[in-house]
């Protein structure tokens, strides 16, 4: 029985599927324009709603003069804007645009593209099988970054400093 063939234990079905996680990120990962980071803070920012820059270097896992640099660059391209809280008045969060919203979507829609011409290269029984795994591991994946969590934060109202939209 070759290595393909043999029952999987969970610790080796875990580290494959981190290994495959790491590789199609790499993979698909445009730097050209955006960072891995500052992409993942717009995607966090467009998910979750304005944050302030401590939770989005919590969050991000960088440190708050890194994540002051990012959003500092990511609000001179447009993408990202600071608002006052609602909550607090000595306080801002930082929301993102339609500017980042768009490129956002841009991105995504380049990232599927690529990984459908991917896929039209595996024969149809191959393409079905994996639709099959993604769709038992996505539930796991999800509840391990804790995506069923809080919704959407909306934005906040009379305090604000510019417009998010």
């Amino acid at each position: 029985m070759d290595q393909s063939q043999r029952a999987r234990s969970p610790r080796d079905t875990a580290r494959e599927l981190a290994d495959l996680a790491s590789a199609v990120v790499r993979a698909l990962a445009d730097r050209r324009e955006l960072s891995f980071t500052a992409a993942a803070t717009l995607a966090r920012l467009e998910r979750e709603g304005p944050a302030r820059l401590t939770a989005l270097a919590v969050a991000e896992g960088v440190s708050q003069p890194s994540m002051t640099q990012l959003v500092q660059r990511l609000e001179a391209q447009g993408l990202v804007l600071r608002v006052g809280d609602p909550d607090d008045g000595r306080a801002t969060l930082v929301g993102v645009t339609e500017a980042g919203r768009d490129v956002l979507a841009a991105r995504r829609e380049a990232r599927d593209t690529r990984l459908a011409e991917l896929l039209t290269t595996l024969p149809e029984e191959d393409r079905q099988a994996l639709g099959t795994a993604i769709r038992t591991a996505l539930p796991l994946v999800r509840r391990m970054l804790g995506d069923d969590a809080v919704p959407p934060r909306p934005l906040p109202g009379p305090h604000t400093t510019g417009s998010l939209r």
